[in-house]
């Protein structure tokens, strides 16, 4: 599947896209038509605790399902 990342107010390493290609490349064994996703992953408010943001969209044919969460760190938000 095709992964489109993009990091808001902050540079993404290669590790944090790698575990997100990963973690979506999942999604194939529940559903083979996926053609493709939008990740976006943003750091607001740096006093909170909670900062980190995640928003995914996946296409499929004819839709899309997008998928908003927040947490401490990125890998955390299961």
């Amino acid at each position: 599947m095709k992964v489109n990342a993009q990091s808001v107010n902050f540079n993404a390493e290669g590790t944090l896209i790698n575990f997100v290609q990963n973690r979506l490349n999942k999604l194939d064994q529940y559903y083979d038509k996926i053609i493709g996703s939008d990740v976006f992953l943003k750091v607001e408010k740096m006093s909170a605790k909670e900062n980190k943001v995640v928003e995914i969209k996946v296409y499929v044919p004819k839709n899309e399902f997008i998928v908003k969460k927040q947490c401490k760190s990125f890998e955390r938000g299961n």
